[in-house]
């Protein structure tokens, strides 16, 4: 919580553009109230033999699976999302919350067949916010109520939280909520590339869709009722920068064009583009780097291995990194270097 509380507090002044209407997505609000246990679902836990269930593991980032290395724990699973705990409960420990959504938008994908994706079932709504477009993702309902094609306003019913997924049971019934950028409008080719099998999900499935710390944002959009998403995404520090060729005309740094430093139109030999910890893009500026393929130009200094900090997307330690097979492939979905 305390990254979360930082980040928070770097987007406090307010800004000249337009302001973004959000609400959270179920009537449980102790996230704004400090009562983060009574928010978040816990985690079962068993760790060098001690049972628990801390709040923590509900919440965005690198909080799940500790390992020790050395004389450190390093919590090594990323969760994307929130996981947000039921208020109502039936006789049957059922969860009764509905489910809406967090801002006005269209729903673009509903999946109602549970065994398709470990979100279960799962709506997600595209947003357009300031000039760019963003989505909301909402997983592991009982049932989605809403289907592709409809518009919804903030506080639209979307369906009912459920248990349905990989892993869970009633108990931990609870909605897992992310807020994201689309990472490539031809995901289906990078799909049967790299992953085989049948995508059920078109472009709207969780590998395409970049997560950011959701719950900083909501925190942060409390203190600050005019933040901009745009702004909220480029306050992320980076943890390691990429540096690839420029060829041609490349479409997420068409579509995020707020992300781009300078003129796009100024020629350059390369990219530099600035990745969090957890693979969200943060930034993109010209390089005059002469590069044949991407690598590594920068990365947060540390004595623990890189792959331990960043989902395995880079390796090496200090200052020196890097692209794992994984990193290599979050570069080639980002750029659409796959056919398709």
């Amino acid at each position: 919580m305390l990254r979360t509380l930082a980040l928070a507090a770097t987007l406090l002044l307010p800004l000249a553009s337009s302001a973004v209407d959000l609400q959270l997505p179920t009537e449980n609000h102790h996230l704004l109230s400090d009562e983060p246990e009574k928010f978040y679902m816990y985690v079962d836990r068993i760790f060098e033999g001690e049972v628990s269930k801390p709040w923590e593991g509900g919440s965005f980032g690198f909080v799940r699976t500790p390992v020790r290395v050395g004389e450190d724990v390093v919590l090594t699973k990323f969760h994307e999302g929130v996981d947000i705990q039921p208020v109502n409960r039936d006789k049957a420990g059922n969860p009764l919350d509905l489910v809406m959504s967090v801002s006005d938008g269209t729903v673009v994908h509903a999946s109602n067949v549970a065994g398709r994706s470990n979100y279960g079932k799962y709506v997600v709504v595209e947003h357009h916010f300031d000039g760019d477009t963003f989505y909301s993702l909402y997983a592991h309902l009982a049932e989605a109520t809403a289907k592709p094609g409809d518009p919804v306003k903030t506080g639209s019913v979307l369906g009912r939280m459920g248990y349905t997924g990989a892993g869970l049971n009633r108990t931990r019934a609870h909605l897992h909520f992310e807020m994201c950028l689309l990472m490539s409008e031809h995901f289906d080719g990078w799909f049967k590339a790299f992953c085989g099998g049948t995508n059920f999900h078109g472009k709207f499935n969780g590998m395409n869709l970049a997560g950011m710390d959701v719950a900083a944002l909501f925190l942060a959009h409390q203190k600050n009722p005019e933040l901009r998403l745009q702004d909220f995404v480029l306050a992320n520090p980076a943890y390691f920068k990429v540096t690839l060729p420029r060829e041609g005309s490349w479409d997420f740094a068409e579509r995020h064009r707020w992300m781009v430093k300078g003129d796009m139109s100024t020629p350059s030999p390369s990219w530099e583009v600035s990745f969090t910890a957890t693979g969200l893009v943060t930034g993109i500026a010209p390089s005059q780097r002469q590069v044949h393929e991407p690598i590594v130009t920068a990365v947060r200094n540390s004595r623990i291995s890189h792959r331990y900090l960043t989902r395995g997307l880079v390796d090496g330690k200090g200052t020196s990194a890097n692209l794992t097979r994984s990193g290599k492939q979050l570069v080639t979905l980002l750029t659409d270097d796959f056919p398709h």
